[in-house]
């Protein structure tokens, strides 16, 4: 375009060569060609199953959601792939009443999957878990405020670090200088039992993807080894701004948006602790279990967190379920707070999507039970 524009004429033809790539979600059949029968029946199981397990079930709502996309790119440098990708999305959310409490609980998950993920955690499961949850959240009482540990729980609890610390890790901010970890490559910038990678890799994830919307193909990055601050996620136009080479992370959500550097399946590394020994150290804290979503300043770390499952610890044991936590801190600092690290890494099987400049785009997290030192807990519960 640049050399028309300076009178050059037309572009010298192209030659594209077709690109082989992975196969991280080649599937025999795919939801869409499933009798629609079939599915009714899912979510009628799921709808079952929560009801009948707690009588002050009052409300189950399921729902199932099936994507194809096909995409096919041809490069300036002569790249030609062709990539299909599925996606399946299975959620249930329910209500639980009793004298005037109302409280909500939800379960779900999906992936690049055929119908056969049910037959590892079937629709019943996914009702019966959502019904767990609000009846338990029922007896629920005020949570306690001030600074205190804080243990998260496996799997789900990897939002956080999505959210407070790996958009920061992403090098379109990290170009622009507005991330906080901007200039820190090869410093430690969080406790030594940690290690974050991104791994677009794991068979069937939600956030897998055999090849990115620049037609790089993506694999498993370390960004954070041993509390040390290795990279960044690139697309093509930041490892050309950092003279590196791309790491596979360039997305998008539609032929007509602009690729940037985004996450794929973000995970906090297993560390040496057993869960009941990290449970067992704390004194008096929460466990975070279960989170309904929250705010983050990309420039500083800054974060709120909403827990819709939250436990008291007392004396090296989860006790009572609480409601109404926030849990507020700094995603480099929380990192740099970790004093103990679970050997339970989960990945999450949330159906997990990450905003960014207005595009969408499926994700996954995943981490091993955490102890934070020390974090603020945001509760209603004053001096307790």
């Amino acid at each position: 375009a640049s050399q028309i524009a300076r009178g050059g004429g037309s572009p010298a033809p192209i030659g594209l060569n077709r690109r082989s790539i992975a196969h991280r979600y080649e599937l025999p059949r795919v939801t869409l060609d499933e009798p629609g029968s079939d599915k009714r029946a899912l979510l009628e199981e799921a709808a079952r199953a929560a009801r009948a397990y707690d009588a002050r079930i009052v409300k189950a709502e399921v729902s199932l959601g099936e994507e194809l996309r096909e995409i096919m790119l041809a490069t300036s440098d002569g790249r030609l792939v062709h990539d299909v990708q599925p996606m399946l999305r299975f959620g249930v959310h329910v209500v639980a009443e009793s004298n005037g409490r109302r409280q909500s609980g939800s379960s779900g998950g999906g992936g690049r999957v055929t119908l056969g993920y049910f037959d590892g955690k079937s629709p019943g499961w996914h009702g019966r878990e959502a019904a767990r949850q609000a009846v338990a959240m029922l007896d629920a009482q005020e949570a306690p405020a001030g600074q205190m540990e804080v243990v998260l729980g496996p799997g789900d609890s990897g939002i956080l670090l999505h959210e407070a610390v790996g958009h920061g890790l992403e090098a379109d901010f990290n170009r622009k200088g507005t991330s906080n970890y901007t200039g820190q490559v090869g410093q430690r910038v969080a406790s030594d039992l940690c290690t974050v990678i991104d791994d677009a890799t794991l068979v069937q994830s939600r956030g897998a993807i055999n090849v990115d919307d620049e037609g790089m193909e993506p694999g498993r990055s370390v960004l954070i080894e041993n509390g040390v601050l290795r990279g960044y996620l690139h697309d093509r136009l930041s490892a050309k701004h950092f003279k590196l080479d791309p790491t596979g992370n360039g997305r998008r959500q539609s032929f007509s948006s602009a690729p940037l550097p985004r996450m794929t399946n973000t995970i906090l590394m297993a560390g040496p602790h057993d869960p009941e020994e990290i449970v067992r150290s704390v004194k008096r804290g929460i466990y975070a279990s279960k989170f309904s979503g929250g705010q983050v300043d990309i420039a500083n770390g800054d974060f709120v967190f909403s827990l819709t499952e939250g436990y008291l610890i007392e004396d090296g044991k989860i006790t009572a379920p609480v409601k109404g936590v926030n849990l507020i801190g700094n995603g480099p600092e929380v990192l740099r707070d970790v004093v103990m690290l679970g050997n339970d890494v989960e990945i999450s099987d949330g159906i997990w999507t990450c905003g960014k400049d207005g595009q969408s785009v499926p994700v996954g997290v995943g981490c091993p039970t955490i102890k934070i030192g020390r974090i603020t807990v945001g509760g209603t519960r004053l001096g307790a």
